[in-house]
């Protein structure tokens, strides 16, 4: 229960008390948590489907508690009076914003579910680029990007507002989340044929270009204009329950893995309800 003001005092004493500069932090940690995902493909070389969707199912288990525990009863309870329409207006908003993204840039769910390629005489080795599912992992790639903005945004949200109680679990949920989701999308660009190690970099400029600007904007669109707060903790939430339904939870149940992957949901919200509660 004591967690948050150690962690609020070492983060003051590290970086100040100002709110974008924190949101910066945030997303920093975030970025840098997808990229440590992405860099499991070293040292994990070939994870099976089961327990990618285990993970996968881990990550969406977080999401749905933090949407609900660090944004939406937050963002009534404490930004708008007790009033949830601000808040439900964002939900909204942040679901058609992913509905409308998901028109424009079309998703390649065959590529988490694609085994790798590999050469007989040289296993550990990747192929060369199969041309027709770069073009999709690309895609794919652009999707991911456009879900990782509703999650800087959030964490800087969450620093905009003021209170590190929220923020701080919220960052570590987003940042746990990230390593599995870092994961899966290296899996399937490796499918693609692309190099470990190109992958690995692209993932971390991907993830840090999107992340950290978003988490900055949101802090500072919020401490600058506080009547946006309730709204932008609705569209952060919003945009990621779209994900979590949308995406990862049919992509999970798609290859005879669904009770591994909803055991790995349960356990998501489990850790992401402790975080809530011990930092909160």
């Amino acid at each position: 229960m004591h967690g948050v003001p150690l962690v609020v005092d070492q983060l003051t004493g590290l970086f100040g008390s100002n709110v974008v500069v924190n949101g910066f932090i945030g997303g920093v940690v975030i970025a840098g948590l997808n990229l440590l995902g992405a860099s499991l493909v070293f040292v994990w070389r070939d994870p099976s489907e089961r327990a990618l969707d285990a993970a996968l199912g881990f990550a969406a288990g977080v999401m749905l508690a933090a949407a609900f525990t660090s944004l939406i009863i937050p963002g009534i309870e404490t930004y708008s009076n007790g009033d949830p329409l601000p808040v439900l207006v964002g939900v909204a908003l942040g679901a058609l914003f992913l509905d409308r993204s998901d028109v424009l840039v079309p998703h390649a769910h065959y590529l988490l579910s694609g085994r790798r390629r590999t050469d007989a005489a040289n296993p550990s080795d990747d192929l060369p680029i199969d041309d027709d599912r770069l073009s999709g992992v690309v895609l794919f790639i652009l999707a991911i990007t456009l879900h990782n903005m509703p999650e800087g945004l959030a964490v800087g949200v969450g620093f905009g507002s003021g209170d590190p109680a929220t923020a701080i679990p919220l960052m570590l949920a987003i940042g746990i989340q990230n390593i599995p989701e870092g994961l899966a999308v290296s899996v399937a660009a490796i499918n693609a044929g692309l190099d470990r190690r190109f992958y690995a970099a692209v993932a971390g400029i991907r993830s840090g270009i999107v992340e950290i600007p978003l988490a900055v904007l949101g802090a500072y669109a919020v401490a600058t204009v506080s009547a946006l707060l309730p709204y932008a903790m609705g569209f952060a939430a919003g945009a990621m329950l779209f994900v979590i339904s949308d995406e990862i939870v049919p992509e999970t149940h798609t290859r005879g893995y669904e009770r591994v992957a909803t055991l790995g949901t349960l356990a998501g919200v489990i850790v992401m309800l402790y975080l809530d509660i011990s930092l909160g």
